[in-house]
């Protein structure tokens, strides 16, 4: 039975989509992995142009050679998040007309947290929660010729009636452990507009990912903020909240895997929601064979500063933790309440504290901002320009205009608060030109005199008040920010932001491995306080 696979996202990370395709491909060895994205790589522009328009849509024709390559298949099965959502459905409806005969599946985050919109594309069925277990028992029934329409965590689809099961139990950590590890190279393609489904190569890895291994341990979040998916995934399950993960010896070894194919690989990005959430024990116990079996330099991007801890710290940049990427979204008390963040700023404060304590050892780390909320007030905004000129140095500052993802907490928060959702950017990364966002750049390249700061503060508004816009000025205070973020990885020989050859050339006449043993300082800790932490509860 032939099954295709196709995930709609920008270049070929899709980690979550790996898993599964693993997963399928175990079950079915006749699979194959295929990948469609707007903007399939970034680059050195695309950092400078960011936001300003360089999506390539796509035409009729294109829709018609990315179905054209997915077609002949048993199973077809879609991936995607919610702003590939459009893109997704057009294929499908094109898939309907050219491979007649495929079952079609849409699965992903855009079905999970928006069902009755994903159901009505022109598929047989969506996958409404983790995809991997419901499969195989889908897999099993549809290949036998059995009835499959009661099987948990799906929508069917027949004669234009819908069919919605339950969920199914959520994946325990030990049937974690059973699965494969996400697919990582090996027979894949992309699609590349003008010459359709090509085959991935190491060039492709390289140009996305840099040196970099995507990866994710830990599932689940225990927090409920309005402005995220997983407030859906709570609500279909509770357990959600509650962190899952296989152990850490299965994390090495996935590594370990992935290093044979790449033997570039040389840091590790983690995008787990919650990982500093993991107790002291396991996070020890994940350091300890971290450092003896792969003992590359690692990044965090799931950091919440309620979880943050000096012990915690001490232990992963002891292991080679490099980076941590926290969530900050606003600096002001009454947004955070409103986005239901339970962290007030004064431990945001003392999270950027205890952090700024390992800077020595760390790139700079980057904290996570929500800008262009119409919800707040002029107030608001100056307060959380207020708390980037006083958190702990250095720093910086990944900053999106608010978007909404439909069917979530916020998207009814604004309705109640009577905000016409057509006037907020749906482009996250796409600030506007104001002077608050603009005085945002000046304060992560340099922190200006207070009396200064605060002449500049007095030309701050809000976001429905009248005031200027300076859209050349934006991207000019933007190019020392990007130069200083670009500079900061160079001191640390970290190849994940700056993508394509340059790092792989460095690695591969030895220049890269010199720099980072004589450059780059390790922490180290006595044994006996790896062994206390080791047994702590």
């Amino acid at each position: 039975m032939k099954i295709h696979l196709a995930s709609f996202e920008d270049g070929i990370t899709a980690t979550g989509f790996r898993k599964v395709a693993a997963f399928i491909e175990r079950l079915n060895p006749d699979t194959r992995t295929f990948y469609v994205g707007t903007n399939s790589y970034r680059s050195l522009w695309k950092s400078f142009s960011r936001g300003m328009g360089n999506a390539r849509p796509f035409g009729d024709e294109q829709i018609d050679q990315i179905a054209q390559g997915l077609a002949g298949a048993d199973i077809i099965g879609l991936s995607s998040m919610t702003g590939y959502s459009d893109l997704t459905r057009r294929v499908a409806s094109r898939l309907r007309s050219v491979s007649p005969h495929s079952y079609i599946i849409w699965g992903g985050i855009h079905p999970i947290i928006y069902p009755t919109d994903a159901i009505e594309a022109d598929v047989d069925a969506i996958c409404t929660g983790e995809g991997e277990f419901a499969f195989e028992r889908f897999f099993d029934a549809f290949r036998s010729g059995r009835d499959f329409g009661s099987i948990g965590n799906f929508w069917f689809k027949r004669h234009g009636e819908v069919k919605r099961n339950p969920f199914l139990p959520l994946m325990t950590s030990a049937e974690m452990e059973t699965l494969p590890f996400q697919k990582y190279a090996g027979p894949e393609w992309i699609y590349q507009q003008g010459s359709g489904f090509v085959p991935v190569t190491r060039a492709d890895y390289l140009q996305n990912n840099g040196l970099a291994y995507q990866a994710i341990w830990s599932i689940g979040c225990p927090l409920h903020c309005t402005f995220c998916g997983n407030t859906v995934f709570i609500a279909n399950d509770p357990n959600y909240k509650k962190l899952r993960h296989p152990s850490a010896s299965y994390m090495v070894r996935e590594v370990q895997r992935a290093r044979e194919v790449h033997p570039h690989i040389s840091s590790v990005l983690f995008h787990d929601d919650s990982f500093m959430a993991i107790s002291l024990r396991e996070l020890t116990d994940f350091a300890v064979q971290w450092r003896e079996k792969v003992g590359l330099p690692f990044c965090i991007y799931g950091v919440i500063p309620s979880y943050v801890q000096r012990d915690k710290m001490e232990v992963l940049t002891w292991a080679g933790m490099n980076r941590v990427r926290m969530g900050i979204q606003s600096g002001s008390d009454r947004i955070l309440k409103f986005y239901r963040r339970p962290t007030p700023v004064a431990r945001i404060e003392q999270a950027a504290a205890t952090i700024a304590e390992f800077s020595r050892y760390h790139i700079n780390p980057a904290y996570d901002i929500i800008l262009d909320n119409p919800v707040e007030t002029r107030q608001d905004v100056i307060d959380t320009l207020e708390l980037i000129y006083r958190l702990a140095r250095p720093f910086t500052c990944n900053l999106f205009s608010l978007r909404i993802i439909p069917n979530t907490v916020l998207e009814q928060q604004m309705r109640e608060n009577g905000i016409d959702l057509e006037q907020i950017n749906a482009n996250y990364t796409a600030l506007r030109p104001n002077f608050a966002n603009i005085l945002l750049y000046i304060l992560l390249t340099l922190r200006p005199p207070r009396w200064l700061f605060d002449r500049m503060l007095k030309h701050v508004r809000a976001y429905n008040e009248p005031q200027g816009s300076y859209p050349i000025l934006i991207r000019l205070v933007r190019i020392p920010w990007l130069i200083k973020q670009g500079l900061r990885h160079l001191r640390f020989g970290e190849f994940s932001v700056i993508t394509g050859y340059p790092g792989f050339v460095l690695w591969r006449i030895g220049a890269l491995k010199l720099w980072l043993k004589l450059a780059v300082r390790k922490l180290e800790l006595p044994p006996e306080k790896l062994a206390l932490a080791a047994a702590d509860s």
